[in-house]
């Protein structure tokens, strides 16, 4: 195999003619030049440089794998160019997954961020309710909803954004709708419109924390989705509870009312992939996950203001929030001790769903 190296001084040479210049041009001495003629000529076996007076001139062979070499030497400095490129995150691709609340309440600043600094960045953007066990289909980056405890897979680091409180949402003309707050047992004997197609962890967390203030959910009507969920309840079919970050885009004639007693809340993390963590566009795409979280921007629409319906709603700071987490456990332990119960309820079954797309 030839010697890149090797190619790049006799490449030099046959420019220069003359291994005293090629040697100055390179900053080796002359004897080093040779060196590496020789041996190239030894490696081919081919006569590659004639006397012609008191330089040197390629023969037709060293002509022709000049030619050649010059090819190899763009190629190759074509591929420096990549590399430098990958490594400061210029070009390449990234994927991300989201869930859907998430999708519209946060994925439009992320990508906005990662295409107007990376406009040579693909993004393969893929909608997913899940986190997936086949290797195969897990994205460099992932926003997802988990247990505080979830532990990522090998080769994936966790990182939490927020803790995310379910609210209640009202038809504004709900006699609870007024309220600044509404313990959760309140909501019992009203009509629930169930919003969880994926059936996953978000609705377990919220069966255990009515099953924790004594009752199970009347469910109803049975939506596939948070904002047709929420279009059944300005049309005054029910009543339906969410987290809050699902109630970016608010229907009018509809108001938001926070829990309290319990206050089920989610977790929602950002799972990276230790191969790429280090990558500029992936630390750009945390960077902005953890300043939308930290903004604690719930309910805002498209231009960053408050959605109808949730103008004055309170914002809890982490303090508060984390005693209301604590508070829950506390009263899930003790109604479990006690057995309480109100009233039973059943929900409806359904699969989930994902959606693919691509930026680049």
């Amino acid at each position: 195999m030839l010697d890149v190296h090797r190619l790049r001084v006799f490449r030099s040479v046959v420019a220069s003619q003359s291994v005293q210049a090629a040697a100055a041009n390179l900053g080796y001495t002359p004897s080093a030049v040779s060196q590496h003629i020789t041996a190239l000529q030894r490696e081919t076996g081919l006569v590659l440089f004639e006397r012609a007076g008191r330089g040197l001139r390629a023969t037709a062979a060293g002509l022709v794998l000049a030619e050649q070499a010059d090819g190899i030497l763009n190629r190759l400095g074509e591929a420096e160019v990549v590399v430098a490129d990958l490594r400061a995150g210029r070009t390449g691709s990234l994927s991300l997954s989201y869930f859907a609340s998430a999708g519209g309440a946060w994925l439009p600043r992320v990508v906005r961020r990662l295409t107007g600094e990376f406009p040579g960045v693909r993004l393969d953007l893929a909608l997913r309710e899940w986190l997936p066990d086949d290797p195969a289909e897990r994205s460099d980056l992932q926003i997802a909803v988990e247990r505080p405890d979830y532990e990522a897979w090998p080769g994936f680091t966790a990182h939490h954004l927020l803790d995310d409180p379910y609210v209640a949402v009202l038809p504004e003309t709900h006699p609870l709708a007024a309220r600044d707050e509404v313990e959760l047992a309140e909501l019992s004997s009203e009509r629930w419109v169930d919003n969880d197609f994926a059936r996953g962890w978000c609705r377990r967390n919220l069966l255990e924390a009515c099953t924790a203030a004594g009752f199970r959910p009347p469910f109803h009507v049975e939506a596939h989705d948070y904002p047709t969920a929420l279009a059944f309840v300005a049309a005054g079919i029910g009543i339906t509870v969410l987290p809050q970050l699902g109630t970016t885009h608010l229907p009018a004639g509809t108001r938001v009312v926070p829990l309290v007693r319990p206050m089920p809340v989610r977790s929602i993390l950002a799972v990276v992939r230790d191969a790429v963590a280090h990558t500029p566009p992936a630390l750009a795409a945390l960077e902005e996950m953890r300043s939308i979280a930290s903004g604690n921007t719930f309910g805002e629409g498209p231009d960053n203001t408050a959605a109808p319906g949730v103008r004055d709603l309170p914002q809890l700071s982490p303090a508060a929030l984390a005693r209301h987490v604590e508070g829950h456990h506390v009263e899930q332990d003790e109604l479990r001790r006690d057995g309480g119960g109100r009233q039973p309820g059943t929900g409806s079954e359904a699969g989930p769903q994902s959606g693919r797309g691509q930026l680049g």
